[in-house]
């Protein structure tokens, strides 16, 4: 039997029984005793031997051999080998624990719903195809739906002499801004109140010792042009 072909019949038998996690994995660079892997999960005892038994059944019914099974009387890690493949039927505790997929898991091989066994027999009816519609009616239905559909206007109003009024438009509305207020600074305070008193210090102080206060002089005019 072709490995393929046996890959697809033990993948085939654990999922009937609803195994978890399965993986495969492509073990010929790493050893001549066997080509493949496979490490799946089973919940409890009963569904470990389950699990084997549907794999011994399946391949020995399509011809294949089944060298020896270990692993039964406990449940906890059943081992099916079959020349080519070995199959590991473990509880997620023990596959936690041994870490099968650490030591053979290299080349992991991917399959999907396409190596699986159709179950589907020939005297399940096919579902019929939905009927077309005629292209007449669908040309139609689809001008109908597309067309743009065009907004109504209103008349425009008329005077008495029969003229048409001109539509008033109301003018833009001017921005009204806001009037913001920049706090002083509290260093620019302190100076000012600094400088305040300082002036009145010297004041004083001109008051008491009877300084004459020299006054600035107003800056010479300038002279007019001949």
């Amino acid at each position: 039997m072709d490995i393929k072909q046996l890959q697809a019949l033990v993948i085939d038998a654990l999922e009937d029984v609803k195994a978890q996690e399965i993986k495969v994995f492509d073990t010929v660079h790493l050893t001549s005793l066997f080509d493949r892997i496979v490490v799946a999960s089973g919940t409890s005892n009963r569904q470990t031997k389950a699990l084997a038994a549907s794999v011994r059944d399946k391949v020995k019914d399509n011809g294949g051999t089944i060298l020896s099974v270990e692993g039964e009387t406990t449940g906890e890690w059943v081992l099916v080998d079959l020349g080519d493949m070995i199959v590991h039927i473990m509880q997620p505790a023990i596959r936690a624990y041994y870490r099968l997929e650490e030591i053979w898991g290299e080349k992991e091989v991917k399959f999907g719903s396409a190596v699986r066994i159709s179950k589907r027999t020939a005297s399940e009816p096919e579902d019929e195809a939905p009927k077309k519609a005629g292209r007449h009616l669908t040309a139609s239905q689809t001008t109908l739906d597309d067309a743009p559909k065009k907004a109504t206007r209103k008349p425009a109003a008329k005077a008495e002499d029969g003229s048409v009024r001109a539509k008033k438009v109301p003018a833009a509305k001017k921005p009204v801004g806001k009037t913001i207020k920049i706090a002083v600074t509290k260093s620019a305070t302190a100076a000012a109140a600094v400088k305040k008193d300082r002036i009145i210090k010297e004041k004083k102080i001109v008051a008491e010792r009877g300084i004459p206060v020299k006054r600035a002089r107003a800056p010479a005019k300038p002279k007019a042009a001949e």
